[in-house]
């Protein structure tokens, strides 16, 4: 998968582009993705970041050669490394010093949740459609999937999604407070970009950011524990034969 940054004014947009997998993750393309919020936390003028998916999608998670790998050898180093990076993207959108914006014209999956949860405002297509689907192919969720459903949408829209296989789609996500807004699709870019240009002073933006992700972390379970907590059960579940 190919990721871009480019910078807008104060405003960084993350591009995640691969048409073939839909914007899945390799343990490469989680790497770029890491450098690329690395840079957007390092560069004092950016006061906001927008994520968008190419294609008509937002991500749908990790690459299926990488859980594949995983199956076969769930403690080889090499895919553990790279599942990890994985992970980190979601911790690294979900900490950076300015407010993150998903803009979502297509479906997230899986770990895609994950990366759309960890944005602090979504807005959405009427089509995008937010599927856990670790169940569905016979894996334990990670990556903090638990928590960051339950912290957003609380237990009963964390049951029905992620053991009960629930989709939700469009305006049902602003219900259930998982989106701040569902629009038309080729709105939904416009849209994104009207909000983080808000953001016009990155000294101030910043300096509110932290101590909102403070107060924010103080109230959950911190997002290294959440990973933790997943982990082991999902590694169980990888070296499991169906």
């Amino acid at each position: 998968m190919n990721v871009t940054l480019e910078v807008d004014g104060t405003v960084a947009i993350v591009t995640l582009d691969d048409a073939k997998t839909r914007n899945a993750f390799t343990g490469e393309s989680a790497q770029a993705f890491l450098d690329a919020i690395a840079e957007v936390q390092n560069s004092p003028g950016v006061a906001a970041l927008v994520l968008r998916g190419a294609n008509g999608a937002f991500c749908s998670g990790a690459a299926r050669p990488l859980l594949a790998a995983a199956r076969e050898n769930p403690t080889d180093p090499e895919v553990l490394a790279a599942l990890n990076k994985v992970y980190q993207c979601f911790v690294a959108a979900g900490t950076v010093d300015v407010p993150v914006i998903a803009c979502m014209r297509g479906p997230a999956v899986g770990a895609g949740v994950n990366l759309a949860l960890a944005a602090d405002v979504r807005v959405v297509s009427h089509e995008t459609k937010l599927l856990s689907g670790f169940l569905r192919i016979g894996l334990h969720p990670g990556g903090g999937h638990f928590m960051l459903l339950d912290k957003i949408a609380g237990p009963q829209t964390s049951v029905a999604m992620t053991l009960l296989g629930e989709e939700v789609v469009g305006q049902k996500l602003v219900d259930l407070g998982l989106a701040w807004e569902a629009l038309p699709d080729d709105e939904v870019d416009a849209r994104g970009l009207e909000l983080a240009k808000r953001c016009t002073d990155p000294e101030l933006v910043r300096a509110a950011m932290q101590t909102f992700r403070a107060q924010n972390e103080s109230r959950q379970l911190p997002w290294h524990s959440a990973l933790r907590a997943e982990q082991a059960a999902q590694m169980w579940s990888m070296g499991r034969k169906a």
